[in-house]
């Protein structure tokens, strides 16, 4: 998800691109991820969730490998547009799965235990991508990343032959149709809109300033791609500080005081980075990012896994398509307005809009109650 983006000065460089034109390896890897829940979300509560992950895991190496081989930045965009169609799959199914599994009232702490997986793998590839680009090439990012998912792919089919558990949550088989008619169904309850338009301008707000902050510090603070993506990661590191305590600080504060604290955080991180004289400066509100979307984002993914319980997989995926789409929207936002204005508007913008979309679902939290 995130190897792209230390990358963006040297795929700019390399096909002779601006920032915001190279930007579209990663608008393209998330517009795939987003489009495609409508379809990985059927197919999951069709096929098995688990063994859906295997198929598109396997899938995704060779998607890696496209991109490896590309010869031109358009063409890396498509690869990059089918991978990230691929691999959309993997996240959200493994939140339905733990839905399925888990129940509600232990699920917030599960999730944030499995996420730690999600954030070493963010941590790992931008601090790894940037040392690899910068050494190696582009190129060598991708070939290390098919390699991964080789193994993965692997390591996941070896479970699926040995361990029962693997196809639990699998629901009775129904017609596409009737899949795709249910999740548009979802839409139409009030609580589910709320969710999901949240989520969607969260995605906007949050990725499309994120997916600058490494070439901001490369730009604005002089680092190199490797030093660049090392802070970056710390990001990650914020969020696995908050799946650490994420045990005792949800009962400490509630889920509406975890909404207001994580848009709080947002904003102070953006609002500090976009006025930090240099690195160090910088690396304390990178960090305080990471532990406010988690401490938000955290809340809204309970909340997907509980809005239709009776189709999960459906559900979550259509929670995913909206994050991703608001994403990708963001994204191709902010590339325009980083090539015209620069990253510190847009890193305004997010300290603005994050801690009054907080408040505004913090405010709805208050009216819901759980079915």
């Amino acid at each position: 998800m995130r190897a792209t983006d230390p990358l963006l000065p040297l795929l700019a460089q390399t096909f002779g691109s601006t920032a915001g034109g190279a930007a579209a390896v990663i608008t393209a890897f998330a517009v795939a991820y987003g489009l495609l829940q409508l379809v990985h979300g059927p197919f999951g509560d069709r096929i098995g969730k688990y063994r859906m992950v295997f198929w598109v895991t396997a899938l995704a190496a060779a998607g890696n490998l496209a991109c490896a081989l590309a010869p031109s930045l358009p063409l890396l965009i498509a690869a990059r547009f089918a991978t990230g169609a691929l691999v959309g799959a993997i996240v959200p199914l493994a939140m339905a799965w733990i839905g399925d599994a888990v129940p509600y009232e232990r699920r917030q702490p599960v999730l944030a235990r499995f996420l730690i997986g999600h954030m070493f793998g963010i941590a790992l590839s931008v601090m790894a991508a940037g040392w690899l680009g910068e050494r190696y090439g582009w190129q060598a990012v991708f070939y290390a990343l098919a390699g991964l998912y080789t193994l993965v792919a692997i390591l996941l089919w070896v479970e699926l032959r040995g361990n029962a558990s693997a196809g639990a949550g699998q629901e009775p088989a129904h017609l596409l149709s009737e899949s795709f008619l249910r999740m548009a169904a979802l839409t139409r309850r009030p609580w589910v809109r709320v969710v999901l338009g949240t989520v969607f301008v969260e995605g906007a707000l949050l990725s499309g300033a994120h997916a600058f902050v490494a070439y901001h510090a490369h730009l604005h603070f002089g680092l190199g791609l490797a030093a660049s993506g090392a802070l970056l990661a710390l990001t990650a590191l914020g969020g696995l500080l908050y799946a650490s305590v994420a045990g005792r600080l949800v009962p400490m504060l509630g889920e509406r005081g975890m909404v207001l604290a994580g848009g709080l955080l947002l904003g102070a991180g953006y609002l500090g980075l976009a006025a930090a004289p240099a690195a160090g400066a910088a690396a304390p509100c990178i960090l305080a990012l990471g532990i406010g979307f988690y401490m938000l984002h955290n809340t809204l993914q309970v909340h997907a896994t509980q809005m239709a319980p009776e189709t999960r997989g459906a559900a979550v995926a259509l929670f995913a398509f909206f994050l991703f789409t608001g994403q990708s929207m963001g994204i191709w936002l902010a590339s325009h307005a980083v090539d015209s204005v620069g990253t510190q508007p847009v890193f305004v913008v997010a300290a603005l809009g994050l801690p009054l979309l907080a408040l505004d679902f913090r405010r709805r939290l208050a009216a819901h109650r759980l079915p």
